[in-house]
């Protein structure tokens, strides 16, 4: 059987080694109130912790601005791909960035950062709809303490694969991490788990046309492989039906023929060897060890992860487009 598991899709969906975590957002958000906050009353909602999807939208932990304020991490890297709307990026090195509509943000925390990711609301004029997906992705123990880095993937240097059937309909991948064919993802950072090739990572973002057929090739033997099937209706992997909302785990060694029903469909794919060490996870730290999660609270408390440079822990970046200026003060423009 090709299909070894389907498991439905919840808020935070299910995965497997070498990822620990991974979320699709998606928020109508009304127009802005010109401060690059919501318009829209907020009475209601569980402020500082609003999940609650009302009226098509959460302003999760922001107070006026949606989004994650300051917060810290420690052991993983976090892997940010933008789809519509944008995301302001600060952090405790001093970088900052605003980023979304198919950039990618990848993040090795490594012994500690705190950073914040708002969702300005930039349109005063119409709405404002956000989407991501944010993926963790674990650190081998040897590389939980490396310094942190961050880069920026900007959708003109993420080859996208377009695909044509034999009845000329298309398929897209975008190579987020990994190769397709003759398609290569952008370097990712130089301590990921994703730099080593004999981790067999691939990040992909598919997009299928209704009745279309997409032939996917295999992974290596003993690599975890999973397909979210979020959007769309139902498609059939060599011929094994699938419903849209579920989780797919795979056969990482065989060919997959996908053909997707009578509507547009949208898969995200995870794949990677798995690290295969033990895993000691609380809030935003992931270790090895109970006792080495204890130090990362530690020395969070104690050095605030080098502390925090900006005013206010929910800082977005004006109505500039999008951009990066890095800890080394390398700057990116990219209008």
């Amino acid at each position: 059987m090709t299909i070894l598991q389907q498991v439905p899709l919840q808020m935070q969906w299910v995965t497997l080694d070498p990822f620990l975590f991974c979320v699709h957002h998606l928020d109508k958000y009304p127009s802005g109130n010109g401060r690059l906050g919501v318009s829209a009353s907020l009475t209601g909602r569980n402020m500082g912790s609003d999940f609650s999807g009302k009226d098509g939208w959460s302003m999760y932990h922001g107070s006026s601005i949606p989004g994650f304020p300051s917060h810290p991490h420690r052991g993983f890297e976090t892997i940010t791909i933008g789809r519509q709307g944008y995301i302001d990026h600060s952090d405790s090195l001093g970088a900052k960035a605003r980023f979304g509509k198919g950039d990618v943000q990848w993040m090795t925390a490594g012994k500690g950062i705190v950073h914040s990711e708002m969702f300005p609301m930039v349109n005063t004029d119409n709405g404002n709809p956000t989407e991501l997906f944010q993926i963790w992705l674990n650190l081998p123990a040897k590389d939980k303490m490396v310094e942190p880095y961050f880069t920026m993937f900007w959708e003109d240097s993420i080859e996208i694969v377009d695909i044509v059937d034999d009845v000329g309909l298309h398929s897209t991948i975008q190579v987020v991490a990994g190769n397709f064919g003759s398609a290569s993802a952008p370097k990712p950072p130089p301590n990921s788990w994703a730099s080593r090739s004999e981790a067999d990572i691939a990040i992909w973002s598919i997009q299928s046309e209704a009745n279309a057929n997409l032939s996917l090739p295999p992974a290596n033997a003993g690599t975890n492989r999973v397909l979210y099937f979020f959007n769309g209706t139902d498609l059939s992997i060599n011929g094994q039906r699938c419903s849209v909302g579920h989780a797919i785990q795979v056969d990482p060694t065989k060919d997959l023929l996908i053909e997707t029903g009578d509507a547009d469909a949208e898969l995200l794919m995870l794949q990677g060897r798995p690290i295969g060490e033990p895993v000691a996870k609380y809030g935003p730290f992931v270790m090895n060890t109970q006792q080495e999660l204890q130090q990362a609270f530690q020395d969070y408390q104690r050095t605030q992860f080098g502390g925090w440079p900006w005013n206010g822990r929910d800082p977005a970046h004006g109505l500039e487009g999008k951009f990066a200026v890095h800890a080394n003060g390398k700057v990116e423009k990219r209008g």
